[in-house]
């Protein structure tokens, strides 16, 4: 799979980037873990097939947190609220009005 463009959704203060695959029915955003969490490196190996399947029947919103990957650089770790901010600012720039939240746990 291709790499999908990489735009910026604003959160705040914080720059969050996101890409879109696939233009299925429905909306699903994916929240990665800390394995897969940019989206620089997720069109290689197992995390690209993941999200090639997924695309495959929806229209798949990626992001990287805050902190990570492409996404501007905070100190400390956000709150439960900052992260669904940054998520509703992604779903706002994409024109997502409803979607599906599929996460991986942070856990180690």
């Amino acid at each position: 799979m291709e790499a999908p463009e990489v735009r910026y959704a604003q959160s705040g203060d914080v720059n969050i980037a996101y890409s879109v695959v696939g233009g299925g029915p429905f909306d699903v955003v994916f929240i990665a873990g800390w394995v897969i969490s940019t989206l620089e490196l997720a069109w290689e190996g197992p995390p690209a097939e993941f999200y090639d399947r997924m695309s495959s029947f929806c229209r798949l919103i990626l992001f990287d947190k805050r902190g990570t990957g492409l996404s501007d650089r905070v100190t400390g770790i956000p709150d439960l609220q900052t992260r669904m901010d940054d998520a509703r600012a992604v779903m706002d720039a994409v024109g997502s009005e409803r979607a599906a939240i599929v996460g991986v746990s942070e856990d180690r």
